[in-house]
């Protein structure tokens, strides 16, 4: 008989969004005249950036003409959009990256969930806590840790991000292979700076270690001293993959782009001590696997490189930081210890009541949707994640309705 994969049965029974889901449907189901305002799940509300949206129906365009028509395009990305990136988000920030070592893919998520293929099954791996769940849960599917016990996989190394270390967590006191870094941070909003990113890297070369660095939500970054990009660290190179999105930055969740940077420089070894490319081995599993981003998607990527892309772009991340600013004053306001909200579309809310909880209360007294903090980890225990991702008049009547049913 075929058999399965028995690692899928280590996984926590749901995931942390389908839970919220139910409960939202629950509720919906019980209360059928009520609005509900969705403040939870990281989706984007605003419509793409003229300049995208022109680029992209140009192309589509294209695709209606045999002259210009394209099939199968190259499973790293087409060099029109590589070569900007590589200029605009790295060149020009000091950052020492070459378009061929950028991979185009259809989203950063599917990148950091599958990027852990290419490591061995018994290496050591360093996860924050809180963190978003995919880090955790690929590891888990491919049976790098032992049973879930009182909400931690056993063989992981977790990072504790809390109130009394100020929410950036210490350097592992014991060697570990792989790190997970997401900066600005999801779910907690913060950011590193220079002194403690170079930290991470000097702490990955002693141990011949790989950061992977999640900076998906980079373009909420208003504080120009805050690294943009790793590679903005010297020696990085040696260490570090980056993985970033066009998600947020231009409301692409529904389009779907993003792409992983991997340094020509990047190594690790096989069991008999031999060394090997990593941007080699990604480029075997990514054109063996990925059949790429279609091409009108990949030109309106590429329009927000263009002037007006970078104006609309910086105005649509504008709009939603002016969100987090109302949440998280309205919050303060109540009383709340509020991070986040600054340089991230996130304010991590310490509620000191269970997270789910106090989801609840939200989701019945206030028809508001946040994140429970339990679901990002141990740590997040005892808080909430509100996102700022919704349009301004859902987002100053959720503050009514929480401000009254918490007051």
């Amino acid at each position: 008989m075929i058999h399965i994969n028995e690692n899928f049965l280590k996984l926590k029974a749901s995931y942390l969004f389908s839970d919220i889901a139910k409960r939202v449907a629950a509720y919906q189901a019980e209360n059928p005249d009520k609005t509900i305002i969705k403040l939870g799940i990281g989706d984007v509300t605003e419509p793409l950036p003229q300049a995208c949206l022109e680029a992209f129906h140009k192309a589509i365009d294209e695709m209606g003409n045999r002259d210009t028509f394209r099939g199968y395009g190259p499973e790293q990305g087409y060099p029109f959009l590589r070569e900007a990136i590589a200029q605009h988000d790295f060149q020009n920030r000091g950052a020492d990256v070459s378009p061929d070592e950028i991979f185009v893919s259809d989203g950063s998520k599917c990148d950091s969930g599958n990027f852990q293929e290419i490591f061995a099954d018994d290496i050591r791996i360093a996860i924050p806590d809180p963190v978003y769940p995919v880090y955790v849960d690929t590891n888990v599917m491919a049976g790098r840790t032992g049973q879930n016990i009182d909400e931690r996989y056993q063989n992981l190394v977790y990072l504790e991000a809390t109130k009394e270390n100020n929410y950036s967590p210490a350097l592992p006191t014991e060697p570990v292979d792989l790190i997970y870094l997401c900066y600005p941070n999801n779910p907690i909003g913060v950011t590193l700076n220079k002194e403690q990113l170079n930290a991470w890297v000097d702490y990955a070369k002693e141990n011949k270690a790989i950061i992977l660095y999640d900076a998906a939500y980079v373009s909420f970054i208003r504080d120009e001293a805050t690294p943009h990009s790793i590679y903005e660290i010297e020696g990085a190179r040696d260490v570090a993959v980056e993985f970033r999105s066009f998600s947020k930055t231009a409301g692409f969740t529904g389009t779907r782009c993003a792409f992983t940077v991997i340094p020509k420089e990047l190594k690790a070894w096989d069991k008999a001590g031999n060394e090997h490319s990593i941007h080699a081995l990604w480029n075997r599993r990514h054109s063996t696997k990925f059949n790429g981003v279609s091409y009108p998607i990949q030109r309106a990527a590429a329009a927000v490189y263009s002037p007006e892309g970078q104006l609309e772009t910086k105005q649509l991340t504008d709009f939603y930081l002016e969100n987090a600013k109302l949440i998280r004053d309205a919050m303060e306001k109540l009383g709340y210890s509020c991070i986040g909200g600054d340089n991230a579309p996130y304010i991590w809310i310490h509620t000191g009541t269970d997270s789910w909880e106090f989801f609840d209360k939200l989701l019945q007294k206030a028809g508001v949707v946040c994140t429970p903090g339990s679901g990002f980890g141990r740590c997040g225990e005892g808080y909430v994640r509100i996102s700022a991702f919704n349009s301004r008049e859902n987002v100053v009547t959720a503050l009514e309705r929480i401000t009254e049913s918490l007051s």
